[in-house]
């Protein structure tokens, strides 16, 4: 037993040696897992746990004991090709799926409903980026092909995220931080002519989420303030936002259902409620309808108003080192950093923005 225990000691140094070199020079790993053959860069390993970004822009999370055969097949790190993860798709999901493909998304969709689904994605990924474009904030190319999913009925959904680990059963769909995937079902039935945005504010939620992870305007792994996440993704889930061509007015960019929220809640809106939205999570548990009017009435006010500082905001939030914590005083500290340390005052002025709406 001695004999054994040495013996793991000894192949999980040898295997986290192999993966230091890999991180430190962005390498890619072969790594078997359970009968399974990973391909990635290795983002974060101790002698528990390593948390593999894999080639088709998954992250694998997994007892480095358990790996076995493990050696670097390239000097970089690099992803899939369009055509290999097409293929991959195409076996995972069946022949009941089709699998099409635009300028930066694979839609795994009920067969016979490309012109239904796939433009729709890259729709929202163009108007995403042009919003940030033509506000001087450059979105990266993303490393990965999105991918979105779409299933035929909801219990087809509500199995996969059960595998996923999610309990759905109120969801329309969800963005999935782990594997990078949109899920969704179709409540549209495959109808072309039913108006897929009249229930599209969950599609452009999450496709916001996934496009932001994926431009560096949000980091993947560095953590996020969830109301810099939600308020962003609630912000275009207005027509004048996801679709500036149409709708031009400022009117048309308001979210009335967040806005509505806000002022029912207004009473009890005060500095200190800022303060805790800027510094902590805590809100969307404890009364989520408050927090994300909050979420959006702070983000939208930014945008509008402080459109350099919000950009710079953002890409500071960005930068942040994969997987480090977030403290409470250091969320203060940047937020404070770019928009100044006056709270009451930037709070007064929200306060007279959001009073003054149409």
């Amino acid at each position: 037993m001695v004999r054994r225990k040495c013996l793991d000691c000894v192949v999980t140094a040898i295997l986290l040696s192999v993966i230091c070199a890999s991180v430190h020079g962005s390498k890619t790993l072969s790594i078997d897992i359970h009968g399974k053959r990973l391909e990635g860069n290795p983002l974060l390993w101790n002698p528990q746990e390593m948390c593999l970004l894999a080639r088709d822009g998954k992250l694998e999370i997994f007892n480095p004991q358990h790996a076995k055969n493990v050696r670097t097949t390239s000097n970089s790190f690099y992803s899939y090709t369009a055509n290999e993860m097409r293929a991959s798709l195409y076996r995972e999901f069946g022949r009941r799926f089709d699998v099409s493909g635009t300028g930066h998304y694979l839609v795994v969709h009920p067969r016979g409903q490309r012109d239904v689904w796939a433009d729709r994605f890259e729709e929202l990924y163009r108007n995403f980026t042009h919003y940030f474009r033509t506000r001087r904030i450059l979105p990266a190319e993303p490393q990965f092909p999105l991918v979105a999913v779409v299933f035929h009925r909801q219990e087809d959904f509500l199995r996969y995220a059960t595998a996923d680990g999610l309990n759905a059963k109120n969801y329309l769909g969800y963005y999935s931080l782990t594997s990078n995937r949109i899920l969704l079902y179709d409540t549209t039935a495959g109808q072309s002519s039913v108006d897929w945005t009249t229930n599209g504010e969950t599609i452009i939620h999450e496709a916001t989420h996934q496009t932001a992870n994926n431009t560096r305007i949000h980091s993947r792994f560095g953590y996020t303030p969830r109301w810099v996440a939600e308020g962003l993704a609630t912000m275009f889930e207005a027509r004048g936002v996801w679709n500036p061509q149409r709708y031009r007015e400022r009117a048309d960019r308001i979210h009335r259902a967040r806005l509505q929220g806000f002022r029912r809640y207004q009473k009890g809106h005060n500095l200190s409620r800022l303060v805790q939205m800027i510094t902590y999570d805590r809100m969307f548990e404890s009364q989520p309808d408050i927090a994300y009017a909050e979420a959006w009435a702070l983000t939208f006010f930014l945008a509008e108003l402080e459109p350099r500082k919000y950009g710079a905001y953002l890409q500071k939030t960005a930068s942040r080192k994969p997987f480090e914590e977030y403290t409470a005083t250091q969320r203060q500290k940047d937020f404070t950093d770019i928009f100044g340390k006056d709270l009451a005052m930037l709070d007064a002025r929200l306060t007279r923005f959001i009073k003054q709406l149409p």
